[in-house]
């Protein structure tokens, strides 16, 4: 009498299961000495590598569908979690063995055409499926608890590496820079999508198979928080702060997320003028549009009512360069201001320590927050959702006062090169813009003031504070500077000084 014919389904949820333990190998023996000692024919083998908590196995759906179709009298696996750990796939198993379908198991001795049999086997079945919701939460407790150390529990992202069990990620010394050069030249606004794959590929950047990446690839890379030092769990939305060192700062991730809103789009220019977009006119406010006519460039009021006709900007540029002339210091106001400001720059460290405590405090009350806001989560006073939009908030904004602190050492440093820059600038200001192209003018121009005014054929300039602190000053006399002077000198360096530490606080602020 020949043998009836079975199937062979045999399981691992790794690769590396495969190759170790109880392997693929190993399962497919002991079910063919199962299948000699009770002469089962073996007509054809399954073999799947995916784990049996969730539903949807690809092979072992053909197996099953093969099954009810009459393919094989039933079917042999080593085990019962070989099969089925979770209810749904053991059920439909369960209806293949009520429609007359044999189910064998080499190392378990299950009659399942018995009561008791079918019996033991479900219970096995709901303790298998109950084991893998046991592992689920574990494994969910573990990966929060990585989390909340700071630490990323997934393999590296693009422009890092990974350290370790338990060790922060540490940069990719080649891809990591270009990573943040990615983030600057999309931030600048001169590259699309498309444009910037190719130019990163160009420059080296890869994937961790070492190929191009996608577009796609590129849109996660430049918008995961990840870079400035947060990690984002897309399937919940919470972030949480890393330990793993920066790649950006907090103000170029912003910058680059501004482009993706379309809020930082940079246009060619077809025409360049030195004061575009910087003149308004005085009796309707609207800007005055630059043009060029016959080798002459003239700025005109585009409102039709408006009197104001054309102006030259060659009447502008001499009414800058009067006031350049007025700014200029001679080498003995220099020499003045340059002694008074390094006084003042020597109080920095005590200033610096009062900003230091201030941010402190600003941190510790953020911390205070949170913790507040969990209470009130788990106290039901919101839900979720609420909950994550709030915590996140605070998250991002406790990392803004965090890199302030960082940068804060820096901020005397910053006072310290900007009043020397500044009155390096004052020193040849009048001839420096005399002698620079186009570019370096409006440069020049858009650093000292803050807009032109036209009226008729009157020109209004209005300076930055710094440089109309300069233009308003009271002017050494010929020879040495008077008493007078000179406390009038160290009165507006302390007011030059007062303005770039606020300068320089407000620059890392928003970093």
């Amino acid at each position: 009498m020949p043998a009836k014919s079975y199937f062979s389904y045999v399981r691992v949820s790794t690769q590396r299961q495969g190759q170790n333990g109880t392997s693929l190998a190993e399962q497919q023996a002991a079910i063919e000495r199962y299948a000699q000692r009770f002469n089962l024919h073996i007509a054809k083998q399954y073999e799947e590598r995916e784990t049996a908590a969730k539903q949807g196995r690809p092979v072992f759906l053909e197996m099953l569908k093969a099954l009810k179709n009459g393919g094989a009298a039933g079917l042999i696996t080593h085990k019962i979690d070989r099969s089925a750990r979770n209810l749904k796939d053991w059920a439909d198993l369960g209806a293949l063995i009520d429609g007359g379908t044999e189910v064998h198991f080499a190392n378990e001795s299950l009659d399942l055409n018995s009561r008791g049999g079918r019996l033991s086997a479900d219970i096995q079945a709901v303790v298998a499926a109950d084991y893998i919701r046991n592992l689920r939460e574990e494994t969910k407790k573990g990966i929060y608890g990585r989390l909340r150390q700071g630490l990323y529990p997934f393999p590296a992202r693009v422009g890092y590496l990974d350290a370790g069990k338990a060790n922060a990620k540490k940069l990719d010394p080649v891809q990591a820079p270009l990573v943040r050069r990615a983030f600057e030249l999309y931030a600048s606004g001169n590259y699309g999508l498309n444009a910037l794959v190719e130019k990163m590929y160009e420059l080296g950047l890869r994937n961790k198979n070492g190929k191009k990446i996608s577009r796609n690839g590129l849109v996660c890379i430049l918008k995961n928080p990840f870079y400035m030092g947060l990690i984002k769990i897309d399937s919940v939305g919470e972030l949480f702060v890393g330990i793993h060192p920066k790649i950006i700062s907090k103000s170029l991730f912003d910058e680059v997320q501004n482009v993706f809103a379309g809020k930082r789009v940079r246009k060619k220019l077809r025409h360049f003028f030195v004061f575009r977009r910087l003149i308004n006119c005085q009796k309707c406010q609207e800007l005055l549009i630059a043009e060029r006519q016959k080798g002459n460039v003239y700025y005109r009021c585009q409102t039709k009512e408006c009197p104001q006709k054309t102006i030259r900007e060659e009447v502008i540029e001499a009414e800058l360069l009067e006031t350049y002339e007025r700014l200029q210091l001679t080498n003995e106001e220099y020499e003045c201001l340059k002694i008074e400001a390094e006084e003042y720059i020597k109080d920095a460290p005590k200033e610096a320590e009062i900003i230091r405590k201030q941010l402190l405090m600003e941190v510790s009350q953020i911390e205070t927050r949170l913790t507040k806001l969990a209470d009130a989560y788990v106290d039901e006073v919101f839900d979720k959702e609420t909950y994550l939009v709030k915590k996140n908030e605070l998250v991002i904004k406790r990392q803004g006062i965090k890199e302030k602190l960082e940068s804060k050492n820096n901020n005397e440093k910053d006072v310290a090169e900007q009043l020397r820059e500044f009155l390096e600038l004052l020193k040849s200001v009048y001839l420096s813009y005399k002698t620079a192209d186009d570019e370096e003018k409006r440069e020049m121009v858009q650093i000292t003031t803050l807009n032109f005014t036209v009226e008729r054929k009157l020109v209004s300039i209005k300076l930055r504070k710094p440089f109309e602190l300069m233009a308003e000053r009271l002017r050494f006399p010929v020879g040495s500077p008077t008493l007078a002077t000179t406390r009038t000198f160290r009165d507006l360096c302390r007011k030059l000084t007062q303005y770039f530490k606020r300068e320089a606080i407000s620059k890392n602020a928003n970093q």
